[in-house]
This record gives C-alpha cells, sequence and structure tokens, in this order.
C-alpha cells in the first residue's frame, strides 16, 4: 500500500515537472509617443513607435544579468525619416527595426540627441518613470526641448526646408554608451517616423514617449 502511494506520487510529481519544462512565458512590448508644445499644449504628433525587438532582447538579457550598461539612457532625434515626392506629398519611410542584433542601428540621419536617464542635467523635465499597471508595466520617457534646445536653432518655426537639421520626422531610444559618453556607441531600442516637426526657439516642445511591457 505504502508503495503504491509513494508510486502515484512520484509520478504526480514527475508530471509537475514536465509540465514546468514546458511552461514558457513571452514577452510583449509596445511603444507609443505623443509630442506637444508644452505651453500651448497642441499635439505635434500622436501614434505608436517599432521596437527593435533584437537589440532590446539583447537589453534585457544583459540588464538580468546584472550589466551596469543596459539601460535606456538617450532620446535621439532625426531628420531622415520622410521625404516630399513631385506632387508634393509626404513619403513615410519604414522603421529602421529588426529582430536580430544590430550594434550599429541608427535613424536615417540622426541631428540631435539628448540624455533622459537618470544622468539628465534636470531630472524635472528629462525623466523615465516607472509605472506599475495590473497587468503590464510601463517605461514613462519624458523629454523636454527648452527654447534654447538646439543652441543652434532657427528663431521661429516657420522652416520651408523639410530637410533641416531640425525639422524633426523621427525618433528613437538608445541604451547607455558602451564608452560612457557617445551615442554612436549605444543600442538603438526604439523607432518611430512621422510627419516633419520643426524644433525652433519660439516653443518648448514635450515628447512623452512610453514603452508598455507585458508577460503573456
Amino acid at each position: 500500500m505504502i508503495n503504491s502511494v509513494m508510486k502515484q506520487e512520484g509520478e504526480e510529481m514527475k508530471q509537475e515537472n514536465e509540465q514546468a519544462v514546458n511552461e514558457h512565458a513571452g514577452i510583449g512590448m509596445n511603444g507609443h509617443i505623443l509630442i506637444r508644445d508644452k505651453e500651448t499644449g497642441e499635439e505635434l504628433v500622436n501614434k505608436r513607435n517599432a521596437i527593435h525587438y533584437g537589440n532590446m532582447a539583447n537589453i534585457v538579457a544583459n540588464a538580468l544579468n546584472n550589466q551596469s550598461q543596459s539601460y535606456i539612457h538617450f532620446m535621439a532625434f532625426g531628420n531622415g525619416g520622410t521625404s516630399v515626392d513631385t506632387a508634393g506629398k509626404v513619403v513615410y519611410k519604414s522603421p529602421r527595426v529588426s529582430e536580430s542584433f544590430e550594434a550599429s542601428a541608427d535613424l536615417y540621419s540622426r541631428s540631435y540627441n539628448k540624455v533622459i536617464s537618470a544622468a539628465a542635467s534636470d531630472p524635472t523635465t528629462d525623466k523615465i518613470e516607472v509605472v506599475a499597471g495590473s497587468s503590464f508595466t510601463d517605461l514613462k520617457v519624458t523629454c523636454t526641448l527648452g527654447y534654447a534646445e538646439p543652441s543652434d536653432q532657427d528663431l521661429f518655426d516657420s522652416s520651408t526646408d523639410n530637410d533641416g537639421s531640425y525639422v524633426f520626422d523621427e525618433l528613437a531610444l538608445f541604451s547607455y554608451p558602451t564608452d560612457g559618453s557617445s551615442i554612436t556607441t549605444s543600442k538603438m531600442l526604439t523607432h518611430v517616423v512621422f510627419h516633419p516637426v520643426q524644433k525652433s526657439q519660439n516653443r518648448i516642445i514635450e515628447i512623452i514617449y512610453t514603452v508598455r511591457i507585458q508577460l503573456s
């Protein structure tokens, strides 16, 4: 009788172990950006973004291994995400993301970047917050471009040249750089392309970039 009970318990434990081995969880990520005039509240861009899954997987794995460089550090801006055809129509390029690891992934034409991690010069306007939900966790990244940023921008947002350095039409989040300073040694983690928005001295632009992380 005792042997029979022990055998039954052994079979149950074996089944439980087999089920545990077969269990797996997937990490789902999606992102959204809101770009607005901070003073007037006017929404300039409101759309979803693309995740560079290959690079994001690498960062997550390194973060779980307690690697100090595995976190979001830069928000980068570019002016190469769109073009204008002969009919005057804006043509949008595809986000430069991949499911493969790409250490050299970058914007089409990166023209400006700013630190938004804990090392930001003003943590009240440039910061990353963790917001826990019922079945997900959000990384809420806030970046503010003040009146004097960038330093060589135009006085007014009246440019007719969509190729101007600070007529932004693409944006991305980058990891901490391996050399400790240059974004060229960072990994691009996300990318979004949108209609051109000019940054000039006559307005403050606030970007709220949300990355939602969920296990399934």
